[in-house]
């Protein structure tokens, strides 16, 4: 016994090691020295054995108040211990659950997850453009795109006509191997891919020869899809089963339409509300004016009040986009732009001096408070 080192000095702790770390320091050095992962390397083989016999003992309440109390002599018939050596303690079930986490094997009896079980088929993403007008009211669209299917002359199976795969002799239809290792005084039992099946589970000894033994090909699809109304730029419809097949009896997946709306010349989009800009004259923003104001269905006629300043904002209720699946629709909101004239002639000119004169400061209340500001300083 005196050749054994201190079982904390072997998982790198101390005595006040609890339960979590004593496990967690398992878990990275089995891993690290796992003979998967160090084929051929004894001196591994050797620190890995090492690690389990103290794992073994140090992760088993009882086991490790002996070992605190009595060190290596507790469990040394020779010295009169309690136990028949490493071979003796108890329960390995833990360290099959741990293993079965890091290599997806693990000891003894551990179930595996078949590889050849239900698999969903993939989605597909469609990128599709229509014009703002098209997102606001909706529309229809034809697309193509491809998609994998079960093959029509064997129905997915990958045999011929008239024959069917066979269960893999290997594996016996698992699609997995258990390969048994001994190390030391102990049996190690890992789970590989079987080699002969390829993991399917089956072999097949007449190829269909339409799908070459796959079982699915690709084919070109047409489809016409709904374009909700209110549908906004980078938004995604989700057609479901459109997709391409499952595996062995896995689901099919989905169509992701991926949806590009165009730029519109005058409206700028913002949720459901639109906006845009209305050019009017002078003498319509000083006088007030009944003007047409343009919306996604044709212009409609608003009167805007006299003295309206440029950049003032106006709100025409439910004249924007429809909130999709309701009937309900978002607001218009357009801003006055008071155009100034040129190129007048002479006369016209004239006539400007002349209104400007008549309208002295009194007009411009803005540009009073404006120079006031500046002067009472």
């Amino acid at each position: 016994m005196a050749d054994k080192r201190d079982y904390y000095e072997v998982l790198g702790l101390d005595k006040s090691a609890d339960e979590a770390s004593i496990k967690k320091a398992y878990r990275s050095l089995a891993k690290k020295y796992h003979p998967d992962l160090n084929p051929g390397d004894t001196v591994a083989e050797e620190k890995f054995k090492e690690v389990n016999e103290a794992y073994a003992v140090l992760s088993d309440a009882e086991q490790k108040a002996k070992y605190d109390q009595y060190g290596h002599a507790a469990f040394d018939p020779a010295s009169g211990g309690f136990g028949g050596g490493f071979g003796g303690f108890g329960d390995f079930g833990d360290i099959s659950d741990i293993f079965s986490s890091m290599f997806g094997g693990g000891f003894g009896g551990s179930s595996q997850r078949r590889r050849n079980g239900p698999i969903r088929g993939d989605d597909i993403g469609v990128h599709i453009t229509i014009s703002f007008e098209e997102a606001a009211f909706g529309t229809k669209k034809d697309i193509t795109y491809n998609r994998i299917q079960k093959c029509p002359d064997c129905e997915g199976s990958g045999a011929a006509k008239g024959t069917s795969p066979e269960t893999c002799p290997n594996c016996h239809g698992s699609g997995q191997m258990r390969v048994n290792q001994r190390l030391g005084g102990m049996q190690f039992q890992t789970t590989t891919t079987c080699s002969n099946c390829r993991g399917s589970g089956k072999i097949i000894k007449n190829p269909c020869q339409n799908c070459n033994s796959k079982g699915y090909v690709k084919v070109s699809k047409k489809l016409e899809v709904n374009i909700p109304a209110g549908i906004d730029d980078g938004e995604r419809i989700a057609l479901r089963g459109q997709g391409c097949d499952g595996r062995n009896g896995g689901p099919t997946g989905d169509l992701i339409l991926n949806v590009n709306v165009k730029n519109h010349s005058i409206f700028e989009r913002d949720g459901y509300d639109l906006y845009c800009e209305v050019p009017i004259t002078i003498a319509e923003a000083t006088l007030g004016a009944e003007i047409d104001v343009p919306t996604l269905e044709g212009n409609v006629k608003f009167k805007i009040p006299d003295g309206t300043q440029p950049g003032t904002s106006f709100t025409l209720r439910q004249k924007g986009i429809t909130m999709i699946n309701s009937s309900r629709k978002g607001d218009l909101i357009f801003k006055v732009n008071v155009e100034i004239p040129r190129n007048l002639n002479e006369k016209q000119r004239e006539n400007m001096r002349a209104f400007a004169e008549s309208c002295g400061e009194n007009n411009y209340s803005k540009r009073e408070s404006f120079f006031k500001k500046i002067f009472n300083k």
